[in-house]
C-alpha cells in the first residue's frame, strides 16, 4: 500500500517585495531629480561667471578711452582743462552726487547725464555690449585748482588716530595740516565710473581712480 503525499498548497504573497521596489524607484528618482538640478546650477552659475568675467574686460574699452582724454594731446591733458567741467570728454570738475552705492546719478538715469556728457556710448556690436562712462574730480569747487581743503589728495594721509594731517608721498617733513615746501605737488584724484549693458538688459557698473598733476 503506497503511503499519498500531501501537497502543501503554495504560499500567500502578501506583496511586500513589490512596496519596497516602489520606495526604492522613488528614492531613485529623487536623487536623479536633485542630481539633474545640481548639474544645471553649476552650469548656470558657470556661465554667470563667464559672462561677469567678459563684462570686466568690456570696461577697459571705456578706462581706456577715458585716460586717453588726459594723456598727452588728450582734451583733459593740460590741468587747466581739468578745472571746469568738458562734457565732451564726459567729465565733471566736481564731484558728481551718486546713490549710496557710490555710482553716480549720470549714469543712472540718461536725463542726468545729459547735464554731464555728450561723448557717445561704446557699442561693441558682436558682444551685444554697450559701455558708457563718466570721469569726476574729487572735488567740491570748480573754477580752482585743487587744495587740501577742497579735493580728495593722492598722498593725504590719516595719522594719530581721528587727526588728519596731509604728507608728502615723498617724505613726512610736513608738520600737521601743513605740508613741507619742498614736498611733491598735491595730485587730486579722479574717478571713472563706466556702466556695462549687455544682453538682456543686464546692468554692471565698474569704477576705478587715478592722478594726474
Amino acid at each position: 500500500m503506497m503511503n499519498a503525499h500531501r501537497v502543501s498548497p503554495p504560499a500567500q504573497q502578501r506583496g511586500l517585495v513589490l512596496v519596497f521596489a516602489l520606495v526604492a524607484l522613488v528614492i531613485m528618482l529623487i536623487g536623479a531629480v536633485a542630481i539633474s538640478r545640481s548639474m544645471n546650477a553649476s552650469q548656470f552659475n558657470i556661465g554667470n561667471i563667464g559672462f561677469k568675467r567678459d563684462l570686466t574686460n568690456q570696461s577697459e574699452r571705456a578706462v581706456v578711452q577715458a585716460m586717453n582724454a588726459v594723456r598727452a594731446n588728450g582734451v583733459l591733458a593740460d590741468p587747466v582743462a581739468r578745472l571746469n567741467n568738458v562734457k565732451a570728454a564726459n567729465y565733471s570738475a566736481v564731484m558728481l552726487p551718486s546713490n549710496p552705492q557710490g555710482i553716480p546719478n549720470a549714469l543712472i538715469s540718461d536725463a542726468e547725464f545729459a547735464t554731464v556728457g555728450s561723448a557717445p556710448d561704446i557699442v561693441v556690436a558682436d558682444q551685444n555690449v554697450t559701455a558708457r562712462y563718466v570721469v569726476d574730480r574729487m572735488s567740491t569747487t570748480a573754477g580752482v585748482g585743487c587744495t587740501a581743503d577742497t579735493c580728495q589728495i593722492a598722498n593725504q594721509a590719516v595719522v594719530g588716530g581721528s587727526s588728519s594731517e596731509w604728507l608728502s608721498a615723498q617724505n613726512n617733513s610736513g608738520a600737521a595740516s601743513s605740508p613741507s615746501q619742498g614736498a611733491q605737488p598735491l595730485q587730486p584724484v579722479y574717478r571713472i565710473t563706466v556702466r556695462l549693458t549687455g544682453p538682456r538688459n543686464t546692468l554692471s557698473f565698474f569704477q576705478s581712480t587715478f592722478t594726474a598733476p
